[in-house]
């Protein structure tokens, strides 16, 4: 039997898994029929949005989780603040995060400025009168937990919002406008660069 594949863009606020832990928590479950045994490759954190990849694939999911493989993910993140050119390099060279109370070095990141054209978000970020804000696009080749959120706070720039835009080459806009989008392997593979 064929595996199937989905991308979606999941919103804030909704767990990147099906079981409900709580009855107000949202899950992929509530945002569309998917098949049974379909699952996420990866996470986004409840308060994270984007992109992320659906499949019964498991060739794939191992392939896509295997830190040895290092693919990349562009994040889109509005941080409080206008980070300063030193910022941004400490960012670019990877800066030591603490996970569990253990330092960690990160691995060098891609670090643009942009100003992204994205819906507002709901609820709305936190905004502060007197505190500017300004968007990064960040793209790492590794998955420690929460590590966009915890570069960001390492080089004095909190995160305000996160979106994953991209994992390789496959892209929000690659959703055509919709929720979920089914694709098919050969597409998927290829702008995975898998073979």
């Amino acid at each position: 039997m064929a595996h199937r594949y989905f991308l979606i863009n999941k919103p804030y606020g909704v767990l990147s898994q099906f079981t409900r832990e709580l009855p107000d928590h949202r899950t992929l479950a509530d945002l569309y029929d998917f098949p049974p045994d379909v699952y996420p490759v990866g996470r986004l954190d409840r308060d994270s949005e984007g992109l992320l990849l659906l499949t019964d694939d498991g060739a794939l999911n191992h392939r896509l989780l295997n830190p040895a493989h290092r693919h990349p993910r562009t994040y889109w993140v509005q941080v409080e603040g206008i980070p300063t050119p030193d910022a941004l390099s400490a960012l670019a060279a990877g800066p030591t995060i603490r996970i569990k109370g253990k330092n960690h070095a990160s691995l060098p990141l891609l670090v643009e400025t942009i100003a992204p054209a994205v819906a507002p978000r709901t609820p709305p970020i936190r905004y502060r009168k007197n505190v500017a804000d300004s968007w990064l696009s960040l793209t790492l080749t590794e998955g420690k937990n929460r590590q966009v959120r915890r570069v960001c706070a390492a080089v004095g720039y909190p995160v305000l919002r996160l979106i994953r835009h991209a994992i390789v080459e496959v892209t929000l806009e690659d959703l055509a406008g919709q929720s979920v989008r089914e694709v098919d392997r050969d597409w998927l593979y290829a702008r995975l660069e898998l073979r």
